[in-house]
């Protein structure tokens, strides 16, 4: 009788309301927490490759842009798709030059679709080993399997944005380990897929200076530049201009019908040159305000840290640990900074930064109401298509919303706030 009861007991009400309670907040369970996220996302994935129908956009134009290089081919300016030209560095060809081998030329669609959904599963691991790194609370992880944009964009799309989304997220969990040397290597893979990396690059130099100091951060970015020679020495050595021009094209204007960003504004002034200056302008004033004001709070200000640096090159600048709350907060930010200046912001482009929306939301003081209402206004207007002057609106708000609230918020992370106030508790004891 007391064994029964005592069974009975386990699974009262009372008993699983604090298992439950346990799971989604006792830091001891994060990785059971995230393995049953991990593993339901995953049921959620399959069933989604099974009954939704999936819809060719670019992975025909990738596979023909494959069949030319297989040929011998390895001018860009001559290899060309459905769709277009070539437009992406040459990581992109070589990942998609194996994905050819194992989809029988991509017309195996459905092998493609188990390959991509693996690559999501990997998104999402990675994403809770930094959101671990970095001290973010269990119940966060739930959020992570809830963008029906994000699957699509994965399984129902096959877009080349997956591969580099990915290396990005093994990139920066790999700088909050401590080993610099291979997250640079991964992130020069993700910046080899497609040039939008290049958002990360601002805090990555900041992480990488203070961390390191001057010399150091200019090994690593010799590191970074030769890497990217190195993968893209065949087409270099064929025709060097065309690789430039067509792989980090940075004058390459889309048609408004296809953004989900500045829907509002005029086509006019949406493809003139003087919005897209200004849309520069505001990037790098923003991106500037961060590192003069916010990034370097921690360590004495801006000032102290680049003079040390200077004074000091082979030593780091920064007087206590770079930590990994700080570098996936920098290195998030700084992507979102480019994200709002982008100029066009086509449907793919969710993948950029979908899974790091939790996260930076928890880097504002914002009460939790309210940022679940800026994660479900930025889902909306990611799954609104085609975009409409509102959802348009509503994705900029939020947008500028959550910006704000960083920089009122905890733009080094909350781990560097904890240690201020222990400091201070210190002295006053």
């Amino acid at each position: 009788m007391a064994t029964g009861a005592t069974t009975t007991n386990r699974f009262s009400p009372s008993c699983l309301f604090r298992a439950a309670r346990s799971l989604i907040s006792d830091r001891q369970y994060f990785w059971t927490l995230a393995t049953l996220v991990i593993v339901c996302d995953a049921v959620l994935t399959q069933l989604i490759i099974k009954f939704i129908p999936y819809t060719e956009i670019d992975w025909e134009t990738y596979m023909a842009h494959i069949d030319l290089y297989l040929k011998g081919e390895r001018d860009y300016s001559k290899i060309t798709g459905p769709t277009g030209p070539l437009v992406y560095p040459a990581g992109h060809v070589y990942i998609h030059n194996i994905l050819h081998y194992l989809t029988d030329s991509g017309n195996d669609v459905a092998a493609a679709q188990q390959i991509y959904a693996g690559l999501y599963v990997l998104s999402l691991l990675l994403t809770c080993a930094v959101y671990r790194n970095a001290g973010m609370p269990n119940w966060t992880l739930m959020l992570l399997p809830l963008s029906k944009r994000l699957h699509s964009i994965f399984v129902l799309r096959l877009f080349n944005d997956c591969w580099s989304v990915v290396f990005v997220q093994a990139a920066i969990l790999a700088s909050q380990t401590g080993v610099d040397g291979t997250a640079i290597l991964l992130y020069s893979l993700a910046l080899s897929v497609k040039m939008s990396a290049l958002l990360y690059l601002p805090g990555l130099l900041v992480v990488l200076f203070k961390r390191h100091g001057m010399m150091g951060m200019a090994r690593y970015l010799a590191v970074l530049t030769g890497s990217q020679i190195l993968l893209a020495r065949p087409f270099l050595g064929e025709n060097t201009f065309s690789y430039i021009k067509n792989a980090f094209d940075f004058s390459r204007v889309f048609l408004q019908k296809w953004t989900v960003n500045w829907r509002f504004l005029h086509e006019e002034v949406f493809l003139s040159s003087s919005w897209a200056m200004g849309l520069v302008l505001g990037h790098v004033t923003l991106l500037t305000a961060f590192g003069l004001c916010r990034w370097c709070r921690s360590d004495g200000g801006t000032l102290a840290v680049v003079r040390r640096g200077f004074l000091r090159p082979f030593q780091p600048p920064a007087l206590s640990p770079v930590s990994p709350d700080y570098i996936a907060t920098v290195l998030m930010t700084s992507n979102l900074i480019g994200i709002l200046f982008a100029r066009s912001l086509h449907y793919q482009f969710y993948s950029w930064y979908c899974q790091q929306l939790p996260f930076l939301c928890q880097r504002t003081k914002y009460p939790l109401l309210l940022q679940l209402l800026i994660l479900a206004g930025i889902e909306y207007a990611w799954n609104v298509f085609p975009s409409t002057t509102l959802s348009s609106g509503i994705l900029l708000a939020a947008h500028v919303l959550l910006l704000l609230g960083i920089w009122f918020g905890f733009p080094e992370g909350r781990t560097v706030v904890s240690r201020h106030r222990q400091f201070k508790e210190k002295i006053t004891e």
